[in-house]
């Protein structure tokens, strides 16, 4: 199966996605779920139905499984709402795509940016359909990394980010412009929030990685904690001090 022909249509959702969330900056939470924003409804509606419309089934952070059949899309409409309700330009759409229980296909779309990352298993990953790889970097204490959440302990980073869009935080990873992004013991991501970066960042040649060693890919509201990094060296160096 050639998944190629999904990018037209992660392309379209996203685009979709973009324009929905404008009206909705400022308007705060639904009300619906803790965390959850105007926004992030008027995303998911105008997504699911792109993606519906190809017959694709879906598993939403906002709206759950829809659908049902072997291509599973598992998407974030909005990664880092609150950065999008706030008017921060960081933050991301981060489909993953799964054939038969496998991460094929990886999409994010920066908004702040219009850049798009995507990456088709055994493919590379690409930024705007230019082939990108990670920075190659060994020494922690040459590393720039960043966070979800606040990590207990300093093992010798040498400058520290906290984005607030673990999908574009991957996808940074993948192109180089960080060293290494990890999850710390105060935080947790779903796979809807790291699908679509987690295999752009694999085929850009990061290690990604469960602290507990846990399977991170499927199609399932679980938490993980995860580091993704530049090279083999550097993320065993975070894994062997324990979650952050």
């Amino acid at each position: 199966m050639s998944y190629s022909q999904y990018l037209s249509v992660f392309n379209q959702c996203a685009d979709l996605i973009g324009e929905s969330v404008g009206v909705h900056q400022g308007r705060g939470f639904s009300g619906q779920r803790d965390t959850q924003y105007h926004l992030d409804l008027a995303a998911d509606e105008v997504g699911l139905a792109v993606l519906q419309a190809a017959g694709l089934a879906i598993m939403s952070e906002e709206s759950g499984i829809t659908g049902e059949g072997d291509l599973v899309v598992v998407i974030d409409p909005i990664d880092g709402s609150t950065n999008c309700d706030r008017s921060i330009p960081i933050f991301s759409t981060s489909l993953g795509l799964l054939h038969h229980g496998e991460l094929v296909m990886g999409f994010v779309r920066h908004h702040g940016t219009g850049q798009t990352y995507h990456a088709i298993r055994g493919e590379g990953a690409f930024r705007d359909g230019q082939r990108i790889s990670t920075s190659g970097a060994v020494a922690m204490s040459d590393a720039i990394v960043a966070f979800s959440g606040w990590p207990n302990k300093h093992i010798g980073w040498s400058q520290h980010r906290a984005l607030g869009s673990a999908a574009i935080e991957l996808c940074l990873v993948a192109d180089g412009s960080l060293d290494m992004f990890a999850v710390t013991s105060e935080s947790k991501l779903h796979p809807w929030d790291y699908l679509g970066g987690m295999l752009i960042a694999q085929e850009a040649g990061a290690v990604v990685a469960e602290y507990d060693g846990l399977e991170l890919v499927l199609a399932q509201a679980v938490p993980r904690r995860i580091v993704a990094a530049a090279t083999a060296s550097l993320a065993d160096e975070v894994l062997a001090h324990g979650i952050l």
